[in-house]
């Protein structure tokens, strides 16, 4: 019924993580399952689009039963099915789509398409259960400004507010020019010979670097330069560096470069922030995507927090990464606020930020 509290049933296939989730009230978690595919990508150095399709069609019907079981509600208790339509790989994502749509039709209930990057910003809205009690995080206050970080986005979003406090239309403020931070995070760790996926490989090295060891001043690129990111250079200086000094100096050469391309990153993702927030005379803000679950990042904008008096919303690590817990929540606002979609709903590998109906 419009307007009420939906159980939300949701699917998430737009890359290499295969995820369904179940929710109830709006944010709060009843179960969810989050198949990864890393072992099957990392002899490949990255995802291979087939391969990512192949297992999505496999996983997704013994990961339905196991959410199922876990959140204690028959499938006839669902009142609406949620699903990335877009943006991500399209054999994956019309894996998901197809499979959502098969439920939605069997079950006579509402199908909702939710964008990818909406679920990111949408994970810092959830409620989950932690040691048998709830934990609700405080939903943050909008308008506010959201970056996404993942392998295949950096965004500077303003959110506007919307219907009954809540998140409102979207204003893309900034994107990656060329490589996303994660993305750039991947083609580090090849340089320096670390393994798939390269942002936990590159954080985990730069850790072991002692304080007060040295580490490469690369590049910042674009500060100071509206909101627009590039990370491409900051790659190729790495390459340099690593060619003409890194790999002469052994192991902890490699822990020194990780630290210093990470700490690049992490300035550039927070100063673009910082810049924006000022313009915009905004005090929240939502970190979210797979790069927020950086520990380094993470403590910046934190520690940003507590100086700048701003309220920063972090995601746990589980729900940074893909997952379709934040489908479910993105999709519980879509049918509370009345969206419907037909079951003509196809997936767009390309959808653009502005085209979620309820912003």
């Amino acid at each position: 019924m419009e307007g009420s509290p939906p159980v939300i049933l949701a699917i998430e296939t737009s890359c290499d993580e295969t995820a369904v989730a179940l929710l109830e009230k709006g944010r709060y978690l009843l179960a969810h399952k989050v198949a990864s595919q890393v072992a099957w990508h990392r002899p490949h150095g990255g995802v291979v689009p087939e391969l990512a399709a192949r297992r999505h069609m496999e996983t997704l019907a013994p990961l339905l039963q196991e959410v199922l079981a876990e959140g204690g509600r028959p499938l006839e208790e669902v009142e609406a099915v949620a699903v990335t339509r877009g943006p991500g790989l399209v054999g994956s994502l019309l894996v998901g789509v197809q499979f959502a749509k098969g439920l939605a039709l069997a079950l006579d209930r509402p199908l909702i398409g939710v964008h990818h990057l909406v679920g990111h910003l949408m994970a810092t809205h959830l409620a989950y259960r932690r040691g048998g009690s709830w934990v609700e995080p405080p939903l943050p206050r909008y308008p506010a400004l959201g970056l996404i970080v993942s392998g295949s986005h950096t965004d500077l979003v303003q959110i506007d507010e919307g219907e009954g406090g809540g998140p409102g239309r979207l204003h893309l403020l900034g994107s990656t020019r060329d490589d996303a931070a994660g993305e750039a995070f991947d083609k580090a760790a090849r340089i320096l010979g670390l393994p798939y996926p390269g942002g936990p490989a590159i954080e985990k090295a730069a850790l072991q670097v002692e304080p007060g060891e040295p580490i490469p001043a690369f590049p910042r690129p674009l500060l100071g330069k509206g909101f627009d990111f590039s990370f491409s250079g900051l790659k190729t200086a790495l390459l340099y560096w690593w060619e003409e000094e890194g790999r002469h100096q052994g192991e902890r050469a490699v822990y020194r470069g990780a630290a210093g391309f990470q700490e690049a990153v992490v300035e550039v993702l927070f100063q673009k922030t910082a810049q924006a927030m000022e313009a915009l005379g905004l005090k929240s803000l939502l970190l979210v995507g797979g790069v927020a679950a950086n520990r380094r990042l993470r403590e910046v904008f934190q520690r940003a927090a507590e100086e700048k008096g701003w309220e920063v919303h972090i995601p746990p690590l589980a729900f940074c990464t893909d997952n379709a817990a934040m489908i479910a929540a993105a999709g519980a606002l879509s049918f509370q606020r009345g969206r419907r979609d037909s079951l003509d709903l196809d997936a767009h590998p390309s959808l653009p930020l502005q085209e979620e109906g309820w912003l």
